[in-house]
């Protein structure tokens, strides 16, 4: 016997048919003898429209009366999947995650998981019940209720599985595993059997949208297995993401090409050359909420120098208002310029370390496809550059060709 944390997206539970689907599932597992806590989103579809009514009637919605609304969708659909669950004669509890309790910060609609009350989940668990929890959401110290912010179900997961040391926490989703990159852009792409815990940080920081970030760093801090399967097929054992390498096999040097179409750049040219410039612009942009991400400070000429980041592109117009208004006239830069038609596409790969001339290689191959390359950062086992939005597809295709990832990898 078993002890699973079994986590279904928006499209796992987009219909009252697929909820039923999840629910003949989840009772296979049932039956079999293992225990099971089930952790679900809102019906796809469900917060976007949520955020819409609030939209319209409050131009910049309060976040604490935000939270209460759109955990709503959530309270659906732990509902329904119990009901769906004792219509196969299972005995089904659901509990948002007030209930539970979840334990945030006070960060509305971005908090972070501080604690959950294990009691209340281990005794239903022996006395024979199916759990079904609201993901996304908790209950700060004061009972406001606080949600995790997009995507914030798999955090959910991830720390229940910690909390009480789930076997496996296992993410279902609408695709069957993670690739080698996306296969719509790809179609040769390779499900991998395996991925480490550094690689799917890299790939979650990149842009794949397949795991929450932060779902991936809890799962990696306490060393929860992590599995990612297709609610949509029975068979198959998904992509498993571990936090040891193989030792018995030779590790691939690249395990994937992520991209991320979400990116906007700015330069602050002619920006003095001295100490605490950097700080000077981003400072004000850090104060706004905003997350910089590839920065370059170029070699300084006459005492002068420019420097560029990137952001995400929601926050382009945002970040380009602090610049020019606030930033610009405090530093005396020339100019202040960006666009937001970029893309950052990205080599990953544990064995880059072991491995001499990635960089060099990857350069070369979008070189000779006319790619060029606006900015480039590295990590141990990542290089990623910025490009032309529309080289964006090119270059992820001709990429994963250099690098052979279509190939099956032997175990």
């Amino acid at each position: 016997m078993a002890f699973y944390i079994q986590k279904y997206g928006g499209t796992s539970v987009g219909s009252t048919e697929r909820i039923k689907n999840v629910a003949r599932r989840v009772a296979k597992f049932h039956s079999q003898g293992h225990q099971i806590i089930v952790v679900v989103s809102a019906m796809s579809g469900e917060t976007n429209r949520l955020i819409s009514l609030a939209n319209e009637v409050q131009a910049n919605p309060d976040p604490r009366e935000l939270d209460v609304m759109i955990s709503t969708g959530e309270q659906v659909s732990i509902a329904l999947l119990s009901m769906a669950l004792m219509e196969l004669n299972i005995k089904a509890k659901s509990y948002t995650g007030a209930q539970v309790s979840i334990l945030t910060d006070s960060a509305h609609t971005k908090a972070r998981i501080l604690n959950i009350d294990e009691d209340k989940i281990r005794k239903d668990l022996q006395d024979g019940y199916v759990l079904v929890v609201a993901g996304f959401q908790g209950a700060d110290k004061t009972g406001s209720i606080t949600t995790l912010g997009r995507g914030g179900s798999d955090t959910t997961g991830v720390a229940l599985a910690a909390a009480l040391k789930a076997d496996e926490c296992q993410i279902y989703t609408d695709v069957d595993g993670i690739y080698t990159t996306d296969p719509r852009i790809v179609p040769e792409a390779r499900r991998l059997k395996t991925v480490t815990f550094e690689e799917m940080l890299e790939m979650a920081s990149l842009g794949s949208k397949i795991l929450q970030l932060r779902a991936v760093e809890f799962a990696g801090k306490y060393k929860v297995k992590l599995r990612v399967l297709s609610s949509f097929e029975d068979e198959g054992e998904g992509t498993l993401i571990t936090y040891e390498e193989n030792k018995d096999m030779e590790q691939p040097v690249i395990s994937g090409i992520a991209f991320n179409r979400d990116e906007a750049k700015i330069t602050v040219s002619g920006v003095p050359d001295h100490p605490g410039i950097a700080y000077q612009i981003l400072g004000p942009v850090a104060d706004a909420n905003v997350d910089v991400d590839m920065i370059i400070q170029n070699v300084g000429h006459d005492g002068l120098t420019d420097f560029s980041f990137t952001v995400h592109r929601r926050d382009f117009s945002g970040t380009m208002e602090i610049l020019k208004n606030k930033i610009q006239p405090h530093v005396g830069a020339r100019d202040v310029i960006g666009g937001d038609r970029i893309a950052k596409v990205s080599v990953v790969g544990v064995g880059m370390r072991s491995h001499a001339g990635i960089a060099s290689k990857m350069f070369r191959v979008l070189a000779e496809e006319g790619i060029n390359i606006q900015m480039i950062a590295t990590s141990e086992i990542k290089v990623s550059v910025v490009v032309d939005e529309k080289y964006m597809e090119l270059a992820v295709r001709v990429l994963h060709k250099a690098f052979d990832l279509e190939q099956v990898v032997q175990n």
